[in-house]
Order: C-alpha cells, then structure tokens, then sequence
C-alpha cells in the first residue's frame, strides 16, 4: 500500500546540469530552480483534467513566435 501525501516533500533534481527543487504537496507539485524563490507550479487537478498540456501547448506555440 502507498504511504499517503499528507504534507509537502522536498527533492533535488538536476536538469541539463542545472539543480532544481521538486516540492510535492497535496495540492500539487513544484519545480524551482535552487536558490530561487519562483518556480512553475501545477496542480493535480489540472494534471488530471489535460489543462496541463493544454498549457504547455499554448506556451510552446507563444514562445515559437518570438
């Protein structure tokens, strides 16, 4: 059986040699780059219902035009 996700978890990663925080909460989960106090934030419900990818699409596209 799972252990359930009832307070915020806190993780390193690294990504193309930079290191970044994964925060997990119940509400959602966090990516921030260490040291740095903003981040992209993503609720599970949101993950869940596709606007997640419907986010990043429209980001993608927005970011092709510049």
């Amino acid at each position: 059986m799972a252990t359930k996700l009832n307070k915020q978890l806190k993780r390193e990663i690294e990504v193309d040699g930079k290191p970044f925080m994964v925060t997990l909460s119940p509400e959602g989960l966090k990516l921030t780059e260490k040291g740095k106090r903003l981040g992209r934030e993503l609720t599970w419900k949101d993950l869940v219902s596709g606007d997640a990818a419907l986010s990043a699409a429209l980001n993608a596209s927005l970011g092709q035009g510049s």
